[in-house]
């Protein structure tokens, strides 16, 4: 007969095999998240770097997190650092509580917590300007645990030191160092001299802020260390919970450990774990596949991103400019776009965060339509509040070589040398496309915010170059634009530079709609093909069938979708444009 004792280390074995592939099945969703956060993650190797961080409270931990963070450039090999510093604190943890048997589960809860702050981040991944976010806490975290480990294993006389020694890491280790005076007392009731040095820790945080910090806000030296989601436009509050939630765990678990010995309490911290991640982490396929589309357009990977761009059928702003880039590399532009869609669908985003192009991959986007001097403007403004990571410093040194600088080239490039991973990184030669339209007009900064309209608008008066390439986009930003102001002249310079060439598909039947709906007084006659036509007027048909009173325009275009979801007309009428048109959105024709 199987004993009680043989029962408990079943359970608690076949719990901790759950939890582990509950982490690394999340690890696996989230690999392109890493890459990403190697991407838009700062660090410089020197002393100016080093000294900055360190010129304020946990400023040793975010450095160390920053160098870890770069591992993440081989995903695998920054989750396999990651996870290894977890299990170090599953260990530690359970010997400085000296939980033992079925309680040792209970340092899943704090290893949960710390998976959860590193998947739920969600587009805070762009703007966060904390250094060292991904590693820091868990490396901090470790830290407090073998110091807590190691006082308690120290003679009772010698916890007067500890306390104080709390005090001193301080600027170290900020609100760990905190949390490791909390659970020393809580763990070992301290005597009346440890509370007077406990009480000291009240006095000593103005003391380093009046001494060490006085540039910094109090608050900021009060918990230092403790992530905290703020700019000046935005705030999350609910990504500061993990951490919230580890340091009650932590300080309730000596509490706790002798009456949660039972057989199920492995199985309860297990499901704990599993459900408070699984709510808290983001998950959206649209934010992993953008992400994927950002990487393969940084390598020039114009097919892989066109592949991304099938198999998404409501794309993001974002993946809707990157896939029309690609069209315009691999050709195709006016006769595939909107087949693979237009409509741009809202970034879901639970938070208030209001993120755009701008912040995801507007140097990129300047880049490849030629516009270096606003590529150039928009990676410094960024890289200022972000930091000076990778996918800036690669994008710097891609507009330095479009640019001809050859030393600002070598100087960005040695800065990338110095990363993991980095060492023989060159950017890749200017595509002749970016030459072309670098040519077509002056680049000079406007000043103006640059968001999803203000590319749209500027490329659509691209019609007056003589360039072909510069013609079609700016042919089909017209059509984007919606405008037929803008249509007519970008269609009649298309037709001038491509003659003998085919009608685009895209472009015909913007024309058939416009002559039908918008022509101008002096009309254009092109040939099109009858078969587009036909399939006009059967769009017409389908929508005076459909379009009955209660009926939303939103209703109706979802139920027109399937049939003509690949047609410009269904993108005039019912598609999210990406700018306003006399005040409305949409086209002179929703009406």
């Amino acid at each position: 007969m199987i004993s009680k004792n043989t029962k408990s280390v079943v359970v608690l074995y076949v719990s901790l095999l759950a939890f582990i592939s509950f982490v690394v099945y999340v690890l696996y969703l989230n690999q392109e998240v890493f890459y990403t956060a190697h991407d838009r993650s700062e660090f410089v190797c020197g002393a100016p770097f080093f000294h900055t961080l360190l010129s304020k409270p946990f400023g040793l931990m975010q450095y160390v997190g920053a160098w870890l963070t770069q591992l993440f450039c081989r995903p695998a090999v920054g989750v396999g650092v990651l996870v290894l510093i977890w299990l170090l604190i599953y260990v530690v943890g359970t010997k400085a509580f000296r939980l033992q048997g079925s309680a040792s589960a209970l340092m899943l809860l704090p290893v949960a917590c710390l998976l959860t702050s590193v998947v739920d981040l969600g587009y805070w991944i762009y703007i966060s300007p904390i250094r060292g976010y991904w590693f820091s806490q868990s490396v901090a975290y470790l830290v407090m645990l073998l110091l807590l480990y190691v006082a308690r294993c120290t003679p009772r006389k010698w916890h007067l030191v500890w306390y104080l020694l709390g005090i001193a890491i301080y600027p170290v280790l900020g609100w760990f160092a905190l949390l490791f005076i909390i659970c020393l007392a809580v763990v070992e009731k301290p005597t009346w001299r440890e509370l007077i040095a406990i009480v000291l820790l009240l006095f000593s945080i103005p003391i380093w802020h009046t001494q060490l910090y006085p540039n910094l806000k109090y608050d900021d030296v009060v918990l230092a260390g403790f992530p905290r989601f703020v700019t000046a436009s935005d705030k999350s509050e609910h990504l500061s919970i993990p951490f919230m939630v580890l340091a009650a765990v932590s300080m309730l678990l000596p509490l706790c450990n002798r009456f949660l010995r039972q057989a199920v309490i492995p199985v309860l911290c297990t499901l704990v774990g599993i459900i408070f991640t699984w709510n808290q982490m983001f998950y959206d396929k649209n934010y992993i596949n953008e992400m994927r589309m950002v990487r393969y357009a940084s390598n020039d990977d114009w097919k892989e991103v066109l592949q991304m761009a099938e198999i998404n059928k409501r794309p993001t702003s974002t993946m809707v400019f990157l896939k029309n880039i690609a069209l315009m590399h691999e050709g195709g532009l006016l006769d595939r776009s909107f087949k693979l869609s237009n409509d741009a669908e809202n970034i879901y985003n639970p938070d208030t965060l209001h993120v755009t192009l701008l912040d995801i991959a507007s140097p990129l986007v300047y880049y490849n339509y030629g516009m270096i001097n606003e590529a150039i403007r928009l990676s410094f403004e960024n890289a200022i509040q972000a930091g000076f990571s990778p996918f800036y410093l690669k994008m710097l040194s891609r507009c330095a070589l479009a640019k001809g600088d050859e030393k600002l080239v070598e100087r960005y490039t040695t800065i990338l040398h110095q990363r993991p991973f980095y060492g023989n990184w060159q950017p890749s030669a200017v595509n002749p496309m970016v030459c072309e339209l670098q040519k077509c007009y002056s680049d000079e900064l406007t000043g103006v915010e640059n968001s999803d309209s203000y590319l749209v608008n500027g490329i659509s008066l691209w019609y007056e170059s003589d360039s072909k390439l510069a013609s079609e986009q700016a042919l089909f930003y017209a059509m984007m634009r919606c405008d037929s102001r803008r249509f007519w002249p970008a269609l009649r310079k298309f037709v001038k530079l491509h003659m003998d060439e085919q009608f685009p598909l895209h472009a015909m039947e913007a024309y058939i709609l416009y002559m039908d709906k918008a022509p101008e007084e002096k009309r254009m006659m092109l040939p099109v093909e009858k078969s587009v036509y036909e399939r006009y007027k059967q769009f017409w048909a389908v929508l005076e069938t459909k379009a009955k009173p209660g009926m939303t325009i939103e209703k109706v275009g979802e139920e027109m979708r399937k049939d003509f979801g690949d047609t410009y007309w269904w993108y005039n009428i019912f598609g999210r444009k990406p700018i306003y048109v006399n005040g409305y959105v949409g086209h002179e024709l929703q009406s």
